[in-house]
């Protein structure tokens, strides 16, 4: 097995649809006016397709994963993956191969193996292509998050994608028919999903605490005025003011850029594809004031178009009459706030700037909290009833991992979410978020562009299922049965301990690291392969004992 795959840095972009440069309105999408809406049309169904709802695919006892990304957000998920048991991290990949070996160093306190390296504009096709790959995990800016998925999705691989996941609706339909056509897992690293609020309120809702969840608001505003130097600049791209990748995307785009962060939570709680869906969407924004000067400021020169507004807001409507309200703002100055809130005929769920509720007595039944006659929706809950409700609704999934998720750093919540698609994907398990999750919250970015470009009209809202929204009743977490579930963490756990074991035994970081300082690298090379294939054996040879 060779170690690295530098690949040439060439400067040949993906120009094809949907490729590099991917902007928030499609060429493909297609469109007619009926009463003064927008009316989006929805592509057909390619023949021998089927949906995806419920998608299961064959157990996998170790999960191997590439990992394709290693700026910003990649390094953190490899850190959290080397602590997941049954997982193995075969391939680390970034466009600039010292940023890709520098993960390294995770894999080698969690006492790992060392990992493939690749780099340069095509590295993650020959990850994509390897037959001992089963997740390609998808961390690049956003312009390469759907080529990597494309290529990984061609390829046979199950693909998690950081967000937003795809930039438009021509990718949305692209990502949409590979999962169907290829029965692969797509998923969208949401993480807010697994917030320990979210989470109980999801609880909460599911139980009918709220009663009919009527109305929800979720955002993403976060002042980013310290980042915006920090994110890449990508060789290939046109940037000559070095605008940096995600301020130009801002500059060049229209719309709900990053609305998943505030749309996830809230559409699990409504049941979006499970019972209902949305229908109708409205968005409109402000002029851009702050944006427009930190360009001028950055580039000495007067900013003639920047086509994001400071701040946008988004309303969608669903077919049972409910209503949910979006925000995205990136550009003032802020507390940082999703919003994340619940409006139901029988209480009223809040997390920012503090986390609330206030619902009737009847909620509290059984909980042991103190005045429940006192309790009305007029004001919140006090400190002692809260923690009685919560300590009732306390979500199974925090009950597992919550604890050791907040050890991992940024609230606690990304180690969840992998923990979850691990234990899926290990369980033959449909995951927590499929394919039209995807689409629905990331396809505000065009959408809110052709109402605002269109005076702020009524656009309709695509039914990515195309016609099976209804089909499942209720959003639900899959859990396997407790004998299976505990002999998949047994398996799991050996795997790694058996890694772990070889990797020590033979010395594999101590001969992978001679391949830099030897006079001869060929040599000591293969010297390193060969202890690779003998640590291999072993590790079979010991779990077979098992």
């Amino acid at each position: 097995m060779k170690v690295k795959h530098i690949l040439s840095l060439a400067l040949a972009a993906l120009m094809t649809a949907g490729g590099l440069n991917a902007q928030s309105l499609s060429p493909s999408t297609k469109t007619h006016w009926d009463k003064g809406t927008l009316v989006v049309e929805t592509p057909e169904r390619p023949a021998g397709q089927e949906h995806v709802l419920g998608l299961t695919a064959p157990k996998l006892e170790t999960v191997r994963v590439g990992f394709v990304g290693l700026g910003m957000r990649g390094p953190w998920a490899v850190m959290r993956f080397a602590h997941i048991p049954g997982v193995e991290i075969v391939a680390l990949c970034d466009y600039e191969a010292e940023r890709a070996e520098k993960c390294q160093d995770y894999l080698r306190k969690a006492g790992l193996k060392p990992a493939d390296i690749y780099s340069g504009a095509k590295g993650y096709e020959e990850i994509c292509k390897r037959a001992d790959v089963d997740l390609v995990y998808v961390a690049t800016d956003w312009n390469h998050h759907y080529p990597v998925a494309k290529c990984a999705m061609e390829n046979g691989k199950h693909t998690a994608i950081e967000v937003p996941s795809v930039m438009n609706l021509e990718q949305c339909w692209s990502l949409i028919d590979l999962a169907e056509k290829t029965r692969q897992h797509c998923f969208i690293l949401e993480n807010c999903c697994y917030d320990y609020y979210e989470l109980n309120a999801l609880a909460m809702a599911q139980d009918g605490v709220f009663g009919e969840i009527i109305r929800a608001e979720g955002a993403y505003i976060h002042g980013l005025e310290w980042f915006w130097d920090s994110y890449w600049i990508d060789p290939n791209d046109n940037d000559t003011d070095k605008l940096h990748w995600r301020m130009k995307y801002n500059k060049e785009n229209r719309g709900d850029l990053y609305a998943t962060h505030g749309l996830g939570p809230v559409a699990q709680c409504m049941d979006i594809h499970r019972g209902d869906r949305f229908t109708t969407l409205i968005a409109m924004d402000t002029e851009s004031f702050v944006g427009k000067e930190w360009v001028e400021n950055k580039t000495g020169k007067e900013c003639k178009e920047f086509r994001n507004g400071d701040h946008t807001t988004t309303l969608m409507r669903t077919a049972n009459g409910k209503v949910v309200e979006i925000q995205h703002n990136v550009m003032t100055p802020q507390p940082y706030n999703r919003l994340f809130k619940l409006t139901g005929t029988k209480g009223y769920a809040t997390k920012y700037p503090t986390p609330e509720y206030a619902l009737s007595g009847e909620a509290m039944k059984g909980t042991g909290a103190p005045k429940i006659d006192n309790l009305n929706a007029h004001g919140f809950m006090n400190a002692e009833q809260k923690a009685a409700l919560e300590k009732k609704y306390y979500h199974p999934i925090l009950t597992k991992y919550g604890e050791l998720g907040r050890e991992m750093g940024h609230g606690g919540m990304d180690y969840i979410m992998e923990a979850r698609l691990v234990y899926c994907l290990q369980n033959g398990l449909p995951l927590d978020m499929d394919v039209y999750d995807l689409a629905e919250w990331c396809c505000l970015a065009e959408l809110g562009t052709l109402s605002m470009d269109n005076n702020c009209a009524a656009v309709t809202f695509p039914d990515f299922t195309r016609g099976y929204w209804n089909q499942v009743k209720g959003y639900k977490h899959a859990y396997a049965p407790a004998e299976q579930e505990a002999k998949a963490e047994a398996a799991a756990k050996a795997y790694t301990a058996a890694q772990k074991k070889v990797t020590a035994d033979f010395n594999l970081w101590a001969l992978y690291d001679a391949i830099k300082t030897a006079k001869n690298p060929k040599s000591a090379q293969k010297k390193y392969n060969a202890a690779v294939v003998k640590a291999e054996k072993a590790m079979a040879k010991a779990l077979a004992k098992k």
